[in-house]
C-alpha cells in the first residue's frame, strides 16, 4: 500500500484550496491525504512538533516525514512531482507567470485588510486600494494576452494561485457591497476572474460557505479569534455552515450573538 503525502489544512482556507485546484487540474486529487485542523482549538502538540512550533497552514508532510511549509512552495513542489507540470514550459512565459503570481501577496493583503476594517470612515480608502490593484492586474493581462481569457491559453499556475482569493473576496461582495466598476480599466480582469471562478477544477467551496465561515473576519477577528461578546468562532465545524442562517450584512453596526449566527 502506497503511503501518500499529507497536507494539514483548514478546509475553507484559500492557501489549501490552491493546492486542491492544482491536484484537480492534474487528476491527482487522490494522491494526497488531507488532514483537517480545527483552528478554533489549540494546535495538536504532535503537529507543532512537526512544524517546529509554527501554526501557519497548510503544511505538507512527505511519506518519509519531511516537512514543507508555505502554500506557494508546496504548490510548485506538487507541480514538479505529480503528472505533467501545469506551469508554462517556455522560460519567458514561466517568468511572466511568476510576475503575475508575485502580485498575489499585495492583492490578498488588501482584500483581507478591507474586510477586517472596523472604521466606516476608512472604507473608501480600502476600496480604492483594492481597485488600484485590480487595475494593475488588468493592465498586466492586457499587455500579455489582450484578447484571451486566462493569462495564456488555459487555466494555469497563476489561475490556481489567484482563484481562491477571488472566491474569498466574496466576503467583500457581501459585507462591503464591493464590485468592479464598468469600463476598460477592469474589463480584462473581470473576464479573467469570471472564468477562474467558473472553472471545473476550482469548485471546492461555495459563496455561502465563505460568507458564513468568514463572518468573524468581517468583525475584525481572524484565524479563529473571537469577536467581542462572542464565545464560538464562525470557523467551527459544528454546527455545519449549511445549517446556519445567513449572517447580517452590516458589519459596522450589527453585533449578532452566537445564537443568532446559528453557532450554538
Amino acid at each position: 500500500m502506497t503511503i501518500r503525502p499529507t497536507i494539514y489544512h483548514i478546509p475553507v482556507c484559500p492557501f489549501s484550496q490552491r493546492l486542491e485546484i492544482l491536484l484537480a487540474l492534474k487528476g491527482c486529487t487522490g494522491d494526497v491525504a488531507f488532514s483537517v485542523v480545527d483552528i478554533t482549538k489549540p494546535r495538536d502538540p504532535e503537529l507543532l512538533k512537526k512544524t517546529r512550533g509554527t501554526t501557519a497552514l497548510p503544511v505538507l508532510e512527505t511519506p518519509d516525514g519531511r516537512i514543507l511549509k508555505e502554500s506557494l512552495v508546496i504548490l510548485r513542489y506538487f507541480d514538479e512531482v505529480f503528472g505533467t507540470p501545469v506551469r508554462r514550459s517556455d522560460p519567458f512565459e514561466h517568468a511572466v507567470e511568476n510576475m503575475l503570481i508575485a502580485k498575489e501577496g499585495p492583492f490578498t493583503a488588501a482584500g483581507y485588510l478591507f474586510v477586517m476594517n472596523q472604521d466606516r470612515a476608512k472604507r473608501d480608502a480600502f476600496n480604492d486600494k483594492l481597485l488600484a490593484l485590480y487595475r494593475d492586474i488588468n493592465g498586466f493581462l492586457v499587455e500579455h494576452n489582450p484578447g484571451g481569457t486566462f493569462l495564456f491559453d488555459d487555466f494555469g499556475l497563476a489561475e490556481a494561485v489567484f482563484t481562491p482569493m477571488f472566491m474569498r473576496f466574496w466576503f467583500l461582495d457581501y459585507y462591503e457591497n464591493f464590485e468592479l466598476p464598468s469600463g476598460e480599466e477592469y474589463d480584462r480582469v473581470r473576464k479573467w476572474k469570471a472564468a477562474c471562478l467558473e472553472h471545473e477544477a476550482a469548485q471546492q467551496v461555495s459563496y455561502e460557505e465563505i460568507v458564513k465561515s468568514y463572518h468573524d473576519y468581517a468583525l475584525g477577528a481572524g484565524n479563529g479569534a473571537l469577536p467581542k461578546g462572542r464565545s464560538v468562532s464562525s470557523f467551527v465545524f459544528t454546527p455545519d455552515w449549511k445549517d446556519r442562517p445567513w449572517p447580517p450584512r452590516d458589519k459596522y453596526d450589527a453585533a449578532a450573538t452566537d445564537a443568532e449566527l446559528g453557532l450554538v
